[in-house]
């Protein structure tokens, strides 16, 4: 009898090993080189976006953002001015809020229209409801990026992590790894700089 609940609790603790190992690889998300799948989210006007729907893009700057977040807040003026910039150079930034609007209500949908509207966006701020699409990628901050690059293999992973190297004061920046990343594959040369740490407000699920 001791020898077979021994072994019970062994097989359990695998099982249960092995169910945690399963979940890490999948919190994990892309990495740099991964293929990502497309998405259809809801936009701020109601209608569903996917990286599909930008036929001439080259590639897209999808970037996990929020209403609430100081990080994110900081960051607004310069995902315009990204946008602004590399949109018509084919890198159109995409705006995906992966908040549960439940846990946080000033990340509603609603309150993203009226977010959208009072910075006067550019970009599709789309919803990602249920929260399906932010693990798949792996992002963990707002805001956190992933700069994407159309291939003959599909949508591929070249950078992941800041938009710079300083949240609190655009003008003191001294890396701007978002634009040199996409400078360079505009170039066709290879990002540099491929992966740095996101700064900003950890995702409220």
């Amino acid at each position: 009898m001791k020898t077979i609940k021994i072994f019970a609790f062994v097989l359990l603790a695998g099982l249960a090993s092995a169910f945690t190992y399963k979940n890490m690889d999948a919190a994990a998300g892309y990495k740099v080189g991964d293929i990502a799948t497309d998405f259809s989210l809801k936009n701020i006007d109601n209608k569903k976006v996917a990286l599909k729907d930008f036929k001439d893009a080259k590639g897209y700057i999808v970037i996990f953002t929020c209403n609430h977040c100081p990080y994110a807040q900081a960051y607004e003026d310069r995902i315009i001015a990204l946008d602004k910039k590399y949109k018509k150079q084919g890198y159109p930034v995409i705006a995906i809020n992966p908040n549960n609007p439940e846990k946080q209500k000033d990340d509603s949908f609603d309150l993203m229209k009226v977010r959208a509207k009072e910075k006067g966006f550019t970009f599709p701020y789309l919803l990602d409801e249920g929260q399906k699409i932010y693990p798949q990628y792996g992002a963990t901050k707002t805001p956190h990026v992933y700069i994407l690059q159309k291939t003959s293999k599909g949508n591929q992973v070249k950078y992941i992590g800041a938009i710079d190297d300083n949240y609190d004061d655009a003008k003191a920046v001294k890396q701007k790894y978002v634009e040199n990343a996409v400078d360079a594959l505009l170039k066709n040369k290879e990002v540099v700089v491929k992966e740095t740490k996101a700064i900003g407000c950890s995702i409220k699920a």
